[in-house]
């Protein structure tokens, strides 16, 4: 199928990403808009990964209020200039990340943030619930990890389904703006207060 300039311009509307790139996603997959940005998310999520290593000493604290002031969010979102952060996509960035904190209640960023006296709590926990099992240790051990992922899922923002699009996770939502911004761009820290809650 013949690649148009104006397939190309579809999806680089669609993107954010470059002409030429997106020119050589939709031939790698025949001019399939679907599988294209699919290709092209997976390559701006190893450019974020190649960005996530510098500073990132800018960016806003936003706020998310949701239910008549029942519930209030405050998050700190950094990226590397001054001019990434006055960007109105950085900004629907942070009112996203904001929505998804108020909606489904993390408790820390990342994985990595999560305590391991928990992480070990929470792991003798599934093992008691699948004591009883009769499978081979190296197959109890993938359960045990596949029930700590759906663990981390739930309390840990990174991890989380997006509330808009469960098919990604706020991370890939996240790694999107860094490709299309060329710079790394993460969460600093958030707290999320609701009326009556601790």
């Amino acid at each position: 199928m013949e690649i148009t300039a104006d397939k190309v311009k579809e999806l680089r509307e669609r993107t954010g990403i470059g002409m030429m790139e997106c020119k050589s996603a939709l031939s790698e997959c025949g001019c399939d808009m679907d599988k294209a940005i699919e290709i092209l998310r997976k390559k701006g999520h190893a450019r974020a990964e190649a960005k996530s290593s510098r500073a990132a000493k800018e960016g806003l604290v936003g706020s998310y209020i949701h239910m008549n002031g029942r519930i209030g969010v405050l998050i700190e979102v950094n990226c590397e200039s001054d001019f990434v952060a006055r960007n109105c996509e950085f900004l629907e960035l942070v009112k996203e990340l904001g929505m998804q904190i108020a909606a489904a209640k993390p408790r820390y960023i990342s994985s990595s943030d999560v305590p391991e006296d928990l992480v070990a709590k929470e792991k003798e926990i599934i093992k008691a619930q699948i004591g009883d099992m009769k499978k081979p240790p190296e197959i109890m051990e993938k359960i045990v990890q596949g029930k700590l992922g759906k663990f981390f899922e739930e309390v840990c923002l990174l991890d989380q389904p997006y509330i808009r699009e469960d098919k990604i996770k706020v991370r890939d939502l996240i790694a999107q703006l860094v490709a299309k911004m060329g710079e790394n761009i993460k969460v600093g820290r958030f707290a999320r207060y609701e009326i009556g809650q601790d």
